[in-house]
Formats: C-alpha cells, structure tokens, sequence
C-alpha cells in the first residue's frame, strides 16, 4: 500500500503496518510475522511536525478506511534522533506486494485521494527514503506478532563490513543463545535489506508496552554477561569488532493518527487506535 502518488506505486511506500498485523494473505485474527517489510521515512522540516503532520496523515487513514482497504499499517513518530515518521508495511510475499500496488492503481478514486494526501504531506517533508528487508526468522528471538498492545518500538541497523557476514551471523546467534539460556523476556525480529540501502544491513526491531520494560532490559545485561560467561564476552566482542561497520539504535512510539489498524485493533484499545481527529 503507498500513500505518495500513484506514480510511484512499486518504488516507494509511506504507510505501514509493523510486525503486529497480519501479512496481506493472512488473517487479522491470526497475525504473522511478514516475509517482506517495506519501510519509509519521512524527515519533517523542523517544526512542521506533531499536530500539523498528524493531520496531513489522517488524509490517508480516511482515504483507506473509506475504500475498506485490506492492507492495515502503524505509522511511529521518533523520540530520538531527527525529528521524522516511519512506516513499515508487511507483506507476505514480494508477489503480495505486486499484486496491492496494481490494486490500488484500478481504484482511481483511492489513487487519486492518496496522491492529494501525498502532495499536502509533502509540503510538510525535507526529505523522503524507502528501504526494503526480508525476514530473517534464524537470527530472531521470540519476535511479536502482535503488537496492538505495544506503544513504543526500539529500532537497531547494524550495517556488515564487506565479507564478514560470517562473523555477522556467529556474533547473532551468540547473543540469541546467551539471552535463551538467561531466561529473560528480550524479544526481537530481525531483518536483512533486499534493497534501498548501500551495504549489507540489518534491521533489529523490538517493541515495548511501556518505557520501563527498557528499564529491565539494562537490568538483563548482568544476567546476559553471566550466561555467555568472561570466554564468550571476548568472543563476542572480537566478532563484533571483526564484522560491524555501523550501528544506530534509535527509539519511535506508535502514533495512532497516523495508523490504520484493523478492527481487531480497535477493538482492543479503542482509546488508543480510534481518537479523535488530529483536525480537532
């Protein structure tokens, strides 16, 4: 699903649903983790974000709850870093994808309300960018699906120097059997950019009911140290060193107003995914 002009549908998204919603070919009652999450980022010109980007975005929450479309998204707003907005949307195939785009390219009245939408938010945005990963379901560690609980969402992009994928991947499955074997509630999904970036990177995506389980999480790491032990902490260490070129660790909270979430949802947490309009 893309809420800039339907010119670009296939080559950028800006509306999402997180890890929470089912994928397209699942159902809203049984949600899954996607195999394929479309991510954009918008980038507010300073002080044009809060109230005044809300209500640009209700534009296409209306559009979409109007058209009854079935593909549901979660759009987050940043607490660190740049002032901006993600969206991730799922999909359970690249041929899904596909087959939503040219959806919304036959509905021209959807198409021609999302590109109005897109040409208010615009006026709003500095700068735009879209990116492309793929579920990597080995390197996850008891990943939520749903997530219509959830409120705060913890975002890691680690990016690969260049032939140490394998280091990569030994330093992840380190860290994964250190927390199983400490017994604590650490939860992640990860996944690996197919396309949009330069480098191999990868996505960390965790989610938080509240900001003080981030608080027990720093209260884990002695456990973690003693479950991988003073041999495994250098290991790890010397792997990380060995393989990671970059990384960022930024924190986002769900932001209802720029969501369209399914009924399950709502129903749910009325409160939260159905307030009152941004225009209000």
């Amino acid at each position: 699903m893309n809420k800039l002009s339907p010119c670009l549908l296939g080559l950028s998204v800006a509306v999402a649903c997180s890890l929470a919603a089912a994928a397209q070919e699942s159902s809203p009652a049984t949600p899954s983790i996607p195999k394929v999450l479309q991510i954009t980022r918008e980038f507010t010109k300073p002080y044009k974000g809060g109230a005044a980007h809300d209500k640009t975005e209700t534009a296409f929450v209306e559009a979409m709850t109007k058209a009854k479309w079935p593909t549901h998204y979660i759009g987050m707003t940043s607490l660190s870093g740049k002032s901006r907005a993600l969206y991730l949307t799922p999909y359970a195939s690249f041929e899904a994808w596909e087959k939503d785009n040219a959806a919304v390219e036959k509905n021209t009245a959807l198409a021609a309300e999302l590109e109005r939408a897109s040409v208010a938010d615009g006026e709003l945005l500095d700068e735009v960018d879209q990116g492309v990963f793929v579920y990597s379901e080995e390197s996850s560690l008891h990943p939520m699906a749903d997530l219509s609980h959830q409120r705060f969402m913890e975002v890691s992009v680690y990016t690969v120097r260049p032939g140490h994928t394998r280091e990569w991947r030994e330093a992840v499955k380190l860290v994964k059997g250190a927390y199983e074997k400490a017994g604590t509630g650490v939860h992640w999904a990860m996944f690996h950019e197919a396309y949009g970036g330069q480098g191999s990177r990868y996505l960390i995506l965790e989610s938080h009911k509240t900001l003080a389980e981030i608080d027990s999480d720093f209260l884990n790491d002695k456990k973690f140290a003693e479950a991988l032990g003073e041999d495994g902490l250098k290991h790890l260490d010397e792997l990380v060193a060995a393989s990671v070129e970059t990384a960022q660790h930024e924190l986002f909270q769900f932001n209802p107003h720029m969501s369209y979430v399914a009924d399950e949802w709502i129903a749910a947490d009325p409160d939260f995914w159905k307030p009152k309009p941004a225009s209000e």
